[in-house]
């Protein structure tokens, strides 16, 4: 890559991680959006995009845990299957066009869910504890779609959660966070079981973009509710990236 190139990826990821650490992720899709619109080999994306939603969601489980909002009840149900499954996701190399197909898939799905979150704003529901068979078979769904495409799967949890009425606002992102962690950490050993990580020169430089952002987004979200406009342009450059990881 080019200074010129990651120096934009490096502004780009820092304001990525701001938006979703606000909200309890760590970023991984619009990482891997970053990356596709850069023209990054789909070899290096997943391990450059594990590795950046591991220091973010490290900072918001921590930043959410200290809020108080940090339930432990409702995060091993999910996390004790996931964890096994993104190691096995982890550990597949799906052919590269494959793999950008999928890739692009969550991608626009991200989207989506990014844009409809902004639009509903925040809510107070009823909150129930999941059934335990459920919250099981989900986090086993999850955790394998992590490990093989490189993405958390805090972006598909958060709104099953908020939807099926298991948890309020503040608690999804308290336990989205140390979901993605679990399963990144997970997905890069998984892969590192068939190949070394190909990481970039340039790693560096975009990990302290993904902290600085990560820290500040994970401190604002802790206290307050995330701005609804970041969502809306997270969500524009996410379905790009989708449409061209599936279509060029």
């Amino acid at each position: 890559m080019s200074d010129v190139v990651t120096a934009l990826l490096a502004a780009g990821m820092l304001v990525a991680a701001f938006g979703y650490a606000a909200v309890g992720h760590g970023g991984a899709s619009a990482y891997l959006a970053a990356l596709a619109l850069a023209g990054v080999a789909p070899a290096q994306m997943r391990p450059i995009a594990l590795v950046l939603n591991i220091l973010v969601s490290a900072i918001g489980t921590y930043k959410f845990w200290r809020a108080g909002y940090f339930r432990w009840r409702l995060l091993w149900p999910f996390a004790v299957v996931s964890i096994p499954l993104a190691f096995l996701g982890g550990a597949i190399t799906l052919p590269g066009h494959a793999y950008k197909v999928l890739v692009g898939a969550v991608l626009i799905y991200a989207a989506w869910q990014l844009w409809h979150s902004a639009r509903a704003g925040e809510e107070m529901r009823p909150v129930r504890e999941p059934p335990l068979a459920s919250a099981m078979a989900v986090g086993a769904v999850l955790g394998f779609l992590s490990g093989l495409t490189g993405v958390g799967g805090g972006i598909f949890l958060s709104p099953l959660l908020l939807m099926l009425g298991w948890a309020g606002t503040k608690q999804t992102s308290a336990v989205a966070a140390p979901f993605i962690l679990v399963n990144s950490l997970a997905g890069i050993a998984g892969g590192f079981t068939v190949q070394s990580a190909q990481l970039p020169p340039q790693m560096a430089i975009l990990a302290v973009a993904v902290l600085i952002g990560g820290w500040l987004g994970a401190e604002y979200g802790s206290r307050r509710f995330a701005n609804p406009l970041i969502r809306r342009i997270l969500a524009v450059v996410l379905a790009a990236a989708g449409a061209k990881m599936i279509f060029v």
